[in-house]
């Protein structure tokens, strides 16, 4: 090879990695909006992104594999453990991760800040950010921001939404905070149940299970869902 050859070569592969890079970045700008649904992006998601950065949870957590790695990535938490299970990690979460080895401080965050929070989460979990990190691959989203899996069942998903997998393990998934509920349909009937979930205390006074106040459809289908699970 000589080396006006080898010059050439140079020249035109440089140019050639420019347009593709040229190419790729006009892409990205002209699909960012529809990816990250930025028409969502209301005042109260940029007050929950500001509280995030306010008491700088990326130092212990990522959001689109940015950040620490000591606790979980955020970026599906909504999906993953749903607004309940938000509220119930931030509010107490020496009770939510009693049981972990990594501890998560309680920063007493004040109500409205918790509100916005939540929107930003639930914003981040609809983002098409093709399942990266792959840890979350398997909360497939629609612009919604709901999961879409053929797998999901109405009731499993309000199992996740409502947070009752942050306290409880069910199929080898879940918290240890509350019961087992693998197999719980075996053991209960779907009337009791409906029963405690419309009113832990009511049932038990001991219970240690909050009051979610779901409509009566929710406590329906989340009842009938649970005593299938046999």
């Amino acid at each position: 090879m000589t080396k006006k050859t080898a010059y050439w070569i140079f020249i035109l592969g440089t140019l050639a990695s420019l347009l593709v890079l040229l190419a790729l970045t006009i892409d990205f700008h002209r699909e960012v909006g529809a990816l990250t649904h930025s028409d969502q992006i209301s005042s109260q998601v940029l007050a929950g992104k500001r509280v995030w950065q306010k008491y700088n949870c990326n130092d212990c957590h990522t959001m689109l594999g940015f950040g620490g790695y000591y606790g979980p990535d955020m970026t599906r938490v909504y999906l993953r453990i749903g607004e309940a299970g938000i509220r119930f990690a931030v509010e107490k979460p020496e009770q939510a991760f009693s049981n972990s080895f990594r501890k998560m401080p309680n920063l007493h965050l004040k109500p409205e800040e918790i509100d916005n929070l939540t929107a930003f989460f639930k914003w981040a979990s609809g983002i098409n950010n093709n399942y990266w990190p792959p840890q979350d691959r398997k909360y497939q989203t629609s612009s919604t921001g709901v999961s879409t899996s053929a797998s999901t069942s109405s009731g499993e998903e309000l199992f996740k939404v409502k947070g009752c997998i942050n306290c409880h393990t069910l199929k080898g998934e879940g918290g240890n905070i509350g019961p087992v509920l693998t197999g719980i349909g075996s053991k209960l009937t779907k009337d009791f149940i409906a029963q405690y979930i419309t009113d832990p205390a009511k049932v038990n006074p001991k219970a240690q299970m909050p009051n979610l106040h779901l409509s009566p459809d929710e406590i329906n289908t989340l009842s009938e869902f649970l005593s299938s699970q046999k």
